[in-house]
């Protein structure tokens, strides 16, 4: 290993009475990939806002090739070699690859921008790392993969001592997932600093060369990857074993509570059908695109153009908006939950009462007793870390915001809950909360349909698992007999047996453990 790169010494942040990072050390050496591991809240956003100059270094030093940083801001940061790709990426879509990848630092021949060498240094960057997009291609025709691709051309083309990896891999499909091992790969060998931030253990042990674990803002362990356990991190994380991350579901199906029949749309899916029953969970699974999202969208009536028949304790549903939904007992906690779960500058109370407002009315008033009393009641029976219940939901961790969502819609006491990845980038032990919720949730007599792209979990808590390709319904497997290979392989329109194929499931499967 070479010398070290970037050096943290005694780094400390408070955000008030919270005391964010506790004296943080760490050392990252050049050509080494350092997993940064922790479950939410642990401190892990703070140090990348600390190197990247969105918050003011206050007390600590941050060294970068053995001189003291003080970033005033994030172009300074850049400006020093630092670059982070963010799980969600912020770009102009309206412009082309090569004016994102030199924006705020545009290349000039005299007064005039130099267009041409722009677009060839681009190229050649693109290039480097597999893009199959040049650098003219506008940036609204790019997929979520893509568009990290132009994130890491852009770390390249300022030729970046240090590049951290925020969460990259969150929602790309398994094969972009191993495409992005490779760009990793490359990154180290050319001798870059990278910082990888992720919840996914397989992801640690594929890439990483060394990590470090924070815990309430402190550092609570370090060590080589090689000689490392998944336990050993998650005991590291949590302060505590978790032998047993899923709960054990008894509930037992009873009677059908609803039924879906032919639901299509022109180019979505096709001829989506299937029975829930009461205290079932049923999951849906399938590879990025086949529609599981889609659908579920649809039975809210966030999909106007689909078509088909729902049926809610054998009554005919006409679900013209999600209103008809929501007053037939109808739940949905979506994927995106900071974008269309919650409302971020909202207090946690606020966000809780928000789809249930008339409930609280005394005339043209809210009962701000009839709030609280309803967001306590939540807060405990969800067991939410929150200072207030006035805390923007914008400052709890995200194994906490997701909770809040979820309260959000058992206060109004559905009979049905969809669940759209549920446990999508939160840690360890708040997946471990979220799945002991959905066991008690079908415990009381609750419907839940499970849609995750994480095949341990459908297959340890769904009664039944419907799995998706291109929009359509491919097969089902009972809990008894779900088998991985078989789910991957239905998934993924291949065969088991035979050669090559049989070696993509194994590959797919690699990328799809807790």
């Amino acid at each position: 290993m070479s010398d070290v790169l970037l050096s943290l010494r005694g780094l400390h942040k408070r955000y008030g009475a919270t005391h964010a990072l506790r004296g943080i050390d760490i050392d990252l050496h050049a050509g080494e990939v350092l997993a940064l591991v922790g479950e939410n809240g642990a401190g892990k956003s703070t140090v990348v806002k600390l190197l990247t100059g969105v918050v003011p270094i206050e007390e600590g030093t941050v060294k970068l090739n053995g001189a003291v940083q003080k970033f005033e801001n994030a172009h300074a940061s850049q400006a020093a070699g630092i670059l982070a790709v963010h799980q969600e990426t912020v770009m102009f879509e309206e412009l082309s690859v090569a004016e994102n990848i030199f924006m705020g630092r545009h290349l000039q021949r005299g007064p005039f921008i130099d267009w041409s060498a722009m677009n060839a240094q681009s190229q050649s960057v693109l290039e480097k790392i597999g893009a199959r997009f040049t650098s003219t291609t506008l940036v609204k025709y790019l997929s979520l993969a893509e568009r990290h691709l132009v994130e890491i051309a852009r770390a390249l083309s300022q030729k970046a001592s240090v590049v951290i990896l925020d969460e990259p891999t969150a929602a790309l499909s398994q094969q972009e997932i191993r495409d992005f091992y490779g760009i990793v790969r490359q990154l180290r060998a050319d001798g870059v600093g990278v910082i990888f931030i992720t919840h996914k253990f397989d992801e640690i042990f594929a890439v990483a060369d060394r990590y470090v674990v924070l815990r309430d803002g402190a550092v609570v362990g370090s060590g080589d990857i090689a000689s490392a356990t998944e336990k050993d991190l998650v005991k590291l994380m949590a302060g505590r074993a978790i032998d047993q991350i899923y709960p054990a579901v008894t509930a037992v199906p009873g009677d059908v509570v609803m039924t879906v029949k032919g639901l299509s749309h022109p180019s979505e899916f096709q001829d989506i059908s299937f029975d829930l029953h009461r205290g079932e969970i049923l999951g849906f699974y399938g590879l990025v695109g086949s529609g599981r999202s889609e659908t579920m969208l649809a039975i809210m009536g966030l999909n106007p153009e689909a078509q088909g028949e729902l049926r809610v304790d054998s009554e005919r549903l006409h679900v013209r908006r999600p209103g008809d939904a929501i007053a037939a007992g109808i739940a949905y906690v979506p994927e995106e939950r900071q974008r269309q779960g919650g409302i971020l500058s909202f207090s946690v109370l606020n966000n809780i009462s928000l789809v249930g407002l008339s409930r609280f009315a005394r005339g043209p008033w809210l009962s701000h007793l009839r709030e609280s009393a309803l967001c306590q009641s939540m807060t405990e029976r969800l067991r939410i870390k929150t200072q207030s219940p006035h805390t923007p939901m914008s400052g709890l961790s995200g194994g906490n915001q997701q909770k809040v969502v979820i309260a959000k819609w058992l206060g109004l006491n559905p009979r049905i809950v969809i669940l759209d990845e549920p446990t999508k980038g939160i840690d360890v032990g708040a997946k471990q909360a979220v799945y002991q919720l959905i066991a008690e949730m079908v415990e009381q007599g609750l419907a839940v349909i499970l849609v995750s792209s994480e095949l341990p979990e459908v297959m340890n808590l769904a009664h039944r698992v419907i799995v998706m390709r291109r929009g359509r319904q491919v097969a089902e497997f009972n809990h008894e007999n779900a088998n991985a290979e078989a789910i991957v392989a239905a998934a993924s329109g291949l065969e088991i047996e035979g050669g090559n194929t049989k070696n993509l499931i194994e590959k797919t499967l690699e990328t799809t453990t807790v």
